[in-house]
């Protein structure tokens, strides 16, 4: 019951005036509702996911994300190190309050502020599967590439002036100066190359584009995309296709289900995932067979 609920929200201060007035809002109307909120701010990369892993499970009913999608991606973390140390689980609601806001469109959460808080109050938990890249969890995709380079060099300050604009100005400047070397890849055993690939465990990218169609998070699965061409031209074309929606129809993008992927390529190359930087090449990515809960709309 929403009487009896303790809720421990975990929340990212640097999302904006905006964004806090909408943070606000929900926790008026959960607190109305009879919750006992505590709310834990962040002040450096890390301490979503430490507040995640330290919760006191016996004080707290349910974990609330309060962020953009690498927040989210990091109290997942700290939950699932919960397992890994052999704590009490929590399931996970989230608030969205980043600049594509992924894994809120993946799970069907409209962000006006009474749905975000009848989720909290009414949803419902269900077991969803995270990748692991490299020993780090990320819960909607992962990528080595272009899309992989525009998240380690996109200007922060832009970022927070024009949102996903800052994210187009980055793309151009990569195309201008060119992609990076294709990537060596092992799918399932198998020997691939491509210019680009991404990991999907939803079938949403940067908002809601659909790269992977069949592509849910409830199923222990990743779908792999693998952009074969290298080159400006290529890219450009690919990036219009997944704006537009037809990736699949491309001849050199091949979509298929996977359950473990090395990518070797240039050392230190970067991997996205969930919009953040979680690791460096060579990555091994797989599938977390346990999974942790997360709380959708009803």
């Amino acid at each position: 019951m929403a009487e009896s609920r303790r809720l421990l929200v975990i929340h990212n201060p640097t999302a904006g005036r905006r964004r806090r007035r909408r943070l606000d809002e929900v926790l008026h109307l959960l607190s109305e509702a009879g919750c006992t909120i505590t709310l834990v701010p962040t002040t450096k990369r890390g301490d979503a996911e430490d507040f995640a892993a330290t919760a006191v499970a016996d004080e707290v009913d349910l974990l609330v994300a309060a962020g953009g999608d690498g927040t989210l991606n990091e109290v997942a973390n700290g939950l699932l190190r919960r397992r890994a140390e052999g704590l009490a689980p929590l399931s996970m609601a989230i608030v969205p309050l980043g600049t594509a806001n992924v894994l809120a469109a993946e799970i069907g959460l409209a962000e006006d502020v009474a749905s975000i808080a009848r989720c909290i109050l009414e949803g419902v938990p269900r077991r969803v599967y995270p990748g692991i890249a490299n020993g780090r969890h990320f819960l909607c995709m992962a990528g080595s590439g272009l899309d992989a380079f525009v998240v380690q060099d996109v200007n922060h300050r832009l970022k927070r002036l024009l949102g996903k604009g800052a994210y187009v100005l980055e793309t151009l400047r990569r195309l201008w100066l060119g992609p990076p070397e294709p990537y060596r890849l092992l799918i399932d055993g198998r020997p691939e190359t491509a210019a680009q690939i991404i990991l999907a465990k939803g079938h949403f990218y940067g908002g809601t584009f659909v790269i992977a169609q069949e592509a849910r998070l409830e199923e222990p699965l990743l779908w792999a995309c693998l952009f074969r061409r290298g080159g400006r031209w290529a890219a450009a074309r690919y990036i219009l296709a997944v704006m537009l929606g037809f990736p699949h129809r491309l001849r050199d993008i091949d979509i298929m289900p996977v359950r473990r992927v090395s990518i070797d390529g240039r050392a230190a190359d970067p991997v996205q995932g969930d919009g953040d930087i979680v690791t460096r090449l060579p990555a091994d990515i797989r599938i977390d067979e346990e999974g942790l809960d997360l709380v959708f709309p009803a």
